[in-house]
């Protein structure tokens, strides 16, 4: 069912993609509840929608992501529709001689652990909402992947294949399981990404999406047109090329 009147809660809703959504989702007439590892982008969002609710959240701090399910839903027991957006990408380089693995455990404990261990939290509640919807967001690099950034195209291939099982799990219950999976979108993701000419506008990204999220019927997996260069690269034949432009 489409995204009307609905109490939703957006992991990382202070920056990019996030906020973009959160601010198109409330014009919508939802009630939104955002959350940010930042405090001062997070407050300044606050500041300029003082219709949403927000709470501080580092993803990876388990204890912080345990406490936060209880209080959310003691606050907002009408919570709905959970959009598990926060992300980060970093480069990584596996021909250097040791392999900093730092940036491989912090992308899988942001993209991969955090959205399980928050979904595992809050379905229970969710599940007694007559209607529900649990989204996901992956990438386009979850099905081309971007060697620059390989721990982050994993952890979205893994989203990717996490959806459409837990989608399968749930298909009794009144939860339903959408995916975002993005193209380049300008945003800061990366430094300087809002400036690449190739990245899609947040702006049409956007209204593309929030189009999509108000049909009757939405799709299991939600695709801007951009996008399908990488989702349907493998299906048509075409991944060592589509591999081949992306990494250059």
């Amino acid at each position: 069912m489409a995204l009307a009147n609905r109490t939703i809660l957006i992991t990382g809703g202070n920056s990019g993609i996030g906020q973009a959504l959160a601010r198109d989702l409330q014009a919508k007439g939802n009630r939104i509840i955002i959350t940010g590892r930042k405090q001062g982008s997070l407050q300044a969002m606050l500041d300029e929608n003082p219709a949403m609710a927000g709470y501080a959240l580092d993803v990876t701090d388990e204890a912080a992501l345990a406490a936060f399910a209880p209080e959310v839903i003691a606050k907002h027991s009408d919570l709905d529709t959970v959009i598990l957006n926060a992300g980060i990408m970093e480069s990584e380089d596996y021909t250097t001689d040791p392999v900093d693995l730092d940036v491989a455990h912090r992308t899988i404990a942001t993209n991969l652990i955090a959205p399980i261990s928050l979904a595992a939290a809050l379905l229970p509640h969710m599940q007694t909402h007559p209607r529900a919807a649990l989204i996901t967001v992956s990438s386009g690099l979850a099905f081309v992947p971007k060697a620059a950034n390989p721990v982050y195209s994993a952890t979205k291939a893994a989203i990717h294949s996490w959806s459409q099982s837990l989608r399968h799990q749930l298909r009794d219950t009144s939860v339903d399981v959408h995916e975002i999976a993005p193209p380049l979108v300008a945003t800061e993701l990366t430094p300087g990404q809002s400036q690449v000419a190739a990245a899609m506008s947040l702006r049409e990204f956007t209204d593309e999406v929030v189009s999509i999220l108000s049909r009757d019927d939405i799709p299991d997996e939600i695709l801007v047109s951009r996008v399908s260069f990488q989702r349907n690269a493998e299906a048509e034949g075409r991944h060592a090329a589509a591999f081949a432009m992306i990494n250059g």
